[in-house]
């Protein structure tokens, strides 16, 4: 049986896209340490990223950017990313299993497959913690990516998400281009607004 795993990372930063994994993998297939990837370290991550790579029968990445959260909203932005990493897999799967209490499918899309939401599925669901890592790991990819263009932020570091220095940067320097102005709104006054 083909078990397909949706997981998604950064729902909370201020900053960059909100990114989703989906992993396709036999039910037996076990990759040692894989589970939540909030619980991992990003060296651990990383392993563990190649190895479920290399033992998953397929996997995808789905992402929605900062303009697609600001214009949706978070919830729907992170239905659209979990939808395209799910279309983007070429194998098929007998059960699709969801992290979260919600799942709808965006706009006029349709799935043939059954879905199940599993709140806390990241800890409780292989399948699912194997794509919170892949999907973690993708997106502190892209933030650190982001950090050349943007060092003025630390998102080497932070990932997007308000630390102290991030807050405090944005109050005195104003937003960059990846900011997500929808949640950026009480740091940034009107003087500092650079988009």
């Amino acid at each position: 049986m083909l078990i397909c795993g949706i997981d998604e990372a950064g729902r909370g930063p201020l900053a960059g896209p909100v990114v989703a994994a989906a992993v396709v993998m036999e039910d037996c297939t076990e990759i040692t340490g894989a589970r939540d990837s909030k619980t991992l370290s990003e060296s651990v991550r990383n392993e563990l990223s190649l190895r479920i790579k290399d033992r998953c029968k397929d996997y995808s990445i789905g992402i929605a950017d900062h303009k697609e959260i600001d214009s949706l909203n978070i919830l729907q932005a992170t239905m659209l990313a979990m939808f395209r990493a799910l279309i983007g897999l070429e194998v098929l799967r007998d059960s699709v299993l969801i992290d979260g209490n919600y799942f709808r499918l965006p706009g006029r899309a349709e799935i043939s497959y059954n879905f199940k939401t599993i709140v806390k599925g990241d800890s409780k669901i292989h399948e699912i913690s194997c794509a919170s890592i892949l999907a973690k790991v993708e997106r502190d990819k892209i933030m650190k990516d982001y950090n050349e263009q943007y060092p003025l932020y630390g998102f080497s570091t932070n990932k997007g998400y308000p630390t102290r220095y991030h807050i405090s940067t944005i109050r005195t320097s104003g937003i960059c281009d990846i900011h997500r102005i929808s949640f950026c709104g009480k740091f940034i006054s009107e003087g500092n607004c650079n988009r």
